[in-house]
């Protein structure tokens, strides 16, 4: 990674559910720039729901595509922080990822046979005093930034080969019926489902389909958000690539008065 860190600035992406009312996003970043004042920060979100780690899955393996090679995605979102939940470094494709090991990198590793991981275990890399309750300042950032300067990732601990992995609900498919639900709802109170849009336009094999959300709402398949009138129901491909319920003009959560869980039936 050295030659091609002294040819391109060090990008470092943040990621937490610290939210902005607090300090510690800025901590945070006063830590990088205390160690390489050169970085370039860049804030994906801060305001997380807090403890959520499927967003913050769902968030990084969104972004991953649109930061060039070397990136450094720093990502903390750590309800296990000072317990025996091991910490992770690890490169995938040509981008590199620091974090808590409860997760978090689950969407990111899905499919890749190749990656290279390390057990953050050398405290040369952290502040002198580790607390048990951030480790997002004493652990996460400063080998974050020290990886930004050229270190290798093997300097940061012993190889790790069994990231944790999340246990997504599996949508279940049959000729008929692709059965799923929400995993997850963004700030405008869109519901986004476990169906990836691509899969089911394979299954769909151009036929007809309708979609039952919460077990009695038919909405509408549709292109956009703006495909209906203000306060409808409406089903789309939303920007992560997953099947979303929307509500034009509106909030489909609220509408529907529920979130996480809530079931999806696509049929043809």
């Amino acid at each position: 990674m050295g030659g091609t860190a002294q040819q391109h600035p060090s990008l470092i992406t943040l990621l937490t559910d610290f939210g902005s009312q607090d300090g510690y996003v800025g901590v945070v970043k006063g830590v990088i720039l205390g160690i390489n004042p050169r970085a370039t920060l860049v804030d994906l979100s801060h305001d997380l729901p807090p403890q959520d780690v499927i967003a913050a899955a769902l968030v990084l393996q969104a972004a991953q595509p649109y930061f060039p090679p070397e990136t450094i995605h720093l990502a903390v979102v750590d309800p296990g922080v000072g317990t025996a939940r091991r910490a992770l470094a690890l490169r995938v494709r040509d981008q590199f990822w620091v974090g808590p090991d409860n997760g978090l990198f689950h969407l990111v590793l899905e499919g890749q046979r190749g990656f290279q991981a390390v057990c953050l275990e050398n405290s040369a890399y952290f502040l002198p005093q580790v607390s048990a309750t951030f480790h997002g300042r004493d652990v996460f950032a400063p080998v974050a930034a020290h990886l930004s300067t050229g270190v290798s990732l093997s300097e940061f601990g012993p190889p790790l080969t069994d990231p944790v992995r999340l246990h997504l609900p599996v949508p279940a498919i049959s000729s008929q019926l692709l059965r799923g639900e929400v995993i997850h709802v963004d700030h405008f109170g869109n519901l986004i489902s476990n169906i990836r849009f691509s899969e089911l336009e394979i299954w769909r094999q151009g036929r007809s389909l309708e979609v039952l959300v919460g077990g009695h709402h038919r909405v509408r398949l549709v292109r956009t958000y703006g495909s209906g009138a203000p306060g409808e129901l409406i089903a789309l491909e939303g920007s992560y690539g997953y099947l979303e319920i929307a509500c034009v003009q509106g909030n489909a959560a609220q509408l529907l008065g529920g979130g996480r869980q809530l079931s999806i039936a696509v049929m043809a």
